[in-house]
């Protein structure tokens, strides 16, 4: 891995920004150099929520992402908003409620998942799917080891929650591994 930017999106509440706290604290743990930074709609909770995690082996010189290689969407407000701001090569991870467009689906690798759905369903927990969503990214972009990304989620969860959170982050990976077969 040379440099991987990450660009996570939804609505303000959903923990995108927490999401992306947590990936970059993560990869720093490992040794990597990381920026992280975070925008937030004029409501913010209820608003578009936008934040963004760079994380290289090598100096980040430029703190601001154009095109991310990975853009996570978790409302169809988010992605219609963030989904030409991309390059070719960018992977899609989105809700399974979002309606993507016939041409990213046809350029892009797109994950469909049903990330906010399986943080009630089977998590119990709807503020979960920012850690389902964290495992799920981890497992396609790889900017942290598995040990370090249960630390960070550690460090950001509320006491008493842990097992949950440590489940919801081992969905998420499991998503992607089943998505990939």
């Amino acid at each position: 891995m040379a440099k991987t930017e990450i660009r996570m999106t939804g609505s303000g509440g959903q923990g995108v920004i927490m999401g992306t706290i947590i990936l970059a604290e993560a990869a720093y743990d490992d040794g990597k150099q990381v920026v992280q930074c975070q925008a937030y709609g004029p409501e913010a909770r209820g608003g578009s929520s936008k934040a963004e995690t760079i994380v290289s082996d090598d100096r980040i010189h430029y703190t601001k992402i154009k095109y991310p290689d990975l853009l996570l969407s978790l409302t169809q407000e988010s992605l219609d908003k963030f989904k030409d701001d991309v390059k070719e090569s960018t992977i899609f991870v989105v809700d399974s409620d979002i309606e993507v467009p016939e041409e990213i689906m046809a350029k892009h690798k797109v994950y469909k998942l049903p990330i906010l759905r399986s943080a009630i369903d089977v998590i119990k927990n709807k503020m979960s799917a920012n850690i389902i969503s964290c495992g799920a990214v981890n497992e396609i972009t790889k900017v942290a080891s598995e040990g370090a990304l249960q630390r960070a989620v550690l460090n950001h969860v509320p006491k008493g929650t842990e097992d949950t959170n440590l489940a919801a982050l081992a969905l998420g990976h499991q998503m992607i591994r089943e998505y990939q077969e």
